[in-house]
């Protein structure tokens, strides 16, 4: 089987476009045995003769004409595919994947996104959501690049790093006027409840604080949304424990936000596999999350 590489068919047409070993090892930055040596190893695999001598000057044999056609066609094929790389090892292109929650994907993620983007223009961005346990699966399985998600996570495959805290909150509806302070396990649960899902983490999280105080927690709603759950507590049919990190926006003026007794808290971290390889689009995203992090704290 003939396996001419590349390294050899440019070096032949480099000396057949200067009709010299000498100026084409100049050209390559070789000695001209080097050049010859490769010529010379060519035509022993394709089993014909190249190159022959008239005078002092190399010219290419009937074989070597008609080889010298395609391989032009070798090197503008082999110097677009070099270009169309370039922009990804520079970071002006490229694609990258994140997973996250819903609050974090609306709360956290605008200003590093947008910061990413500004940056990096030709960047292609896909954010998807879920629940910590779907979005780490994704990761492991690598169909996510890099995951924001609430705390524990692990897995063998993957690379853990805590962020930042976000505080758990009591949110009550303002009209209602609640006293002043921090609001214990006990004296919430005996209002109506709105609770995330079940199945999240940050439910979990709730959930422990209040088996901590030896309270079972029985929500009249469980919802996914965040932005849900606010305006019903804010429209007066419930009270809800919800994460610092969501309770920006105009909503605030129609409840009241209190801090727990005992003190609750989330922990935010990145998540990726191991042997991920971090290409400048991914290495910019990383660095735009853990700033906008550290900028909170």
């Amino acid at each position: 089987m003939i396996e001419a590489d590349l390294d050899r068919l440019f070096a032949f047409a480099e000396v057949a476009e200067q009709a010299s070993f000498s100026r084409a090892a100049e050209a390559h930055g070789v000695s001209q045995s080097a050049m010859s040596l490769k010529v010379k190893q060519l035509e022993r695999e394709l089993g014909v003769r190249l190159l022959e001598r008239a005078g002092r000057r190399v010219r290419p044999t009937a074989a070597g004409r008609e080889l010298l056609v395609h391989v032009a066609g070798l090197k503008a094929a082999h110097a677009a595919a070099i270009a169309s790389v370039r922009p990804h090892r520079n970071g002006d292109a490229g694609r990258v994947v994140i997973g996250t929650g819903a609050t974090a994907c609306i709360h956290f993620l605008p200003g590093p996104l947008g910061r990413l983007r500004a940056a990096m223009p030709g960047l292609e961005i896909i954010v998807r959501t879920g629940d910590t346990r779907d979005i780490v699966a994704a990761v492991e399985a690598n169909t996510i690049d890099v995951a924001l998600v609430t705390l524990p996570a692990s897995g063998r495959a993957l690379e853990v790093e805590e962020l930042m805290g976000d505080e758990m909150l009591a949110v009550l509806p303002a009209a209602e006027r609640p006293p002043a302070g921090p609001i214990e396990p006990a004296a919430l649960a005996r209002l109506p409840l709105i609770l995330y899902e079940s199945r999240g983490r940050t439910r979990a999280i709730i959930d422990d604080w209040f088996a901590a105080a030896g309270i079972v927690a029985k929500p009249v709603m469980e919802l996914s949304s965040v932005e849900t759950i606010r305006e019903l507590v804010a429209a007066g049919l419930g009270a809800a424990i919800l994460p610092a990190l969501a309770l920006g926006g105009d909503v605030t003026g129609r409840v009241a936000v209190r801090p727990l007794a005992p003190r609750l808290e989330r922990r935010l971290g990145l998540v990726m596999r191991r042997d991920k390889s971090l290409d400048p689009a991914l290495r910019a995203a990383v660095a735009a999350m853990r700033d906008r992090a550290e900028a909170r704290r």
